[in-house]
């Protein structure tokens, strides 16, 4: 990788908040980590652990007691405030609520490090706004009121408003926090997209872990104890993910990619089948608490297979056999 790829350097550094005065309450020491051009990384940890405390000082919001962060190589200190504006844009957590405001006027805000000290928008200015709306996918609400759009389009907004001051990076702290389920993933796959197509840097924090993994180029894991980097696969395979809960009753599945309940198996059953329906059968099994054995004839078992046009589980006890249509009514005779 060219040097000039390499935008974010963090050098040992220790972040908290003050308690009092001359009392620091430190959260993490020795943090050393790296942004690199047209990478999305996933910031992922416990509530309450640091990660909002971390981003503040990425942005520029915080200072840490030690350590240094450069950017392009330089520390903050050597860039002017309108150079730094240029340079990095900071999205809160926070729900924007402002009356009589317009949604063009809200990304417009973000030309102000470009702007002269009157603020006045320049053509540019206005096309590189407009240009950020649709970046989004926000070109047909320009004139509503920001008060007047859902959740997820007021954060895709907040977005086009950093696009707008065209910096290099974007930090975002939990851009997904209050949206719904299809609107988190959407939100995760447009800044996937804006930091492949736009060569940006951009950081993100979340407590899913399942987009983290689909969409993140790299995670910043926190720990306890440490901040761990990496690709989503390299941790997933070398356990670093079981770490998180590890006083917990969870653990992280590395075949299916996703954290479940430690589970005692009480009896085995074997499973016949294939495809969607057999895996979501086994699924359902391991839910009841049964070690699911594949192929398994000689002890009690399940058959998925299609008869007709219907999907048929049959249950074969040694005495008996039973029939189902769904996965629900096995469920409750198993429990039975």
């Amino acid at each position: 990788m060219n040097r000039k790829d390499n935008i974010l350097k963090i050098h040992n550094l220790e972040i908290g908040y003050e308690v009092k005065r001359n009392k620091n309450n430190v959260l993490f020491t020795d943090i050393n980590l790296t942004g690199n051009s047209g990478e999305l990384i996933a910031l992922v940890g416990k509530n309450g652990i640091g990660k909002s405390t971390l981003l503040r000082n990425i942005a520029g919001l915080q200072r840490a007691f030690q350590g240094e962060i450069l950017y392009f190589d330089k520390p903050k200190d050597i860039y002017s405030r309108g150079e730094f504006a240029r340079l990095i844009s900071f999205v809160s957590t926070e729900i924007l609520n402002v009356s009589n405001l317009r949604v063009f006027d809200l990304v417009s805000l973000g030309r102000f490090p470009h702007t002269n000290w009157l603020g006045k928008l320049k053509e540019k200015d206005i096309s590189r706004s407009l240009q950020a709306l649709d970046m989004v996918g926000m070109q047909d609400f320009k004139n509503k009121n920001v008060n007047e759009i859902s959740d997820g389009e007021r954060q895709r907004v907040m977005i086009a408003r950093t696009l707008a001051q065209n910096t290099k990076m974007i930090v975002l702290d939990e851009p997904t926090a209050f949206l719904d389920l299809p609107n988190k993933y959407e939100i995760v796959h447009l800044l996937n997209s804006l930091s492949k197509n736009e060569h940006k840097t951009i950081i993100f924090s979340t407590h899913d872990l399942n987009i983290a993994i689909q969409e993140a180029d790299k995670i910043w894991l926190m720990l306890d104890d440490k901040i761990v980097e990496g690709a989503p696969e390299d941790l997933i395979l070398n356990d670093t993910f079981n770490h998180i809960f590890e006083n917990s009753s969870l653990n992280f599945d590395k075949i299916k990619g996703d954290f479940r309940m430690k589970r005692k198996h009480t009896e085995k059953i074997g499973l016949i089948g294939e495809g969607s329906y057999y895996t979501w059968t086994k699924k359902a099994l391991e839910r009841l608490n049964f070690s699911v054995e594949k192929g398994n004839e000689s002890i009690r078992h399940i058959k998925v297979y299609t008869e007709q046009e219907q999907v048929v589980w049959e249950l074969i006890p040694k005495e008996h056999q039973h029939l189902f249509n769904n996965i629900y009514d096995l469920s409750l005779y198993l429990k039975s």
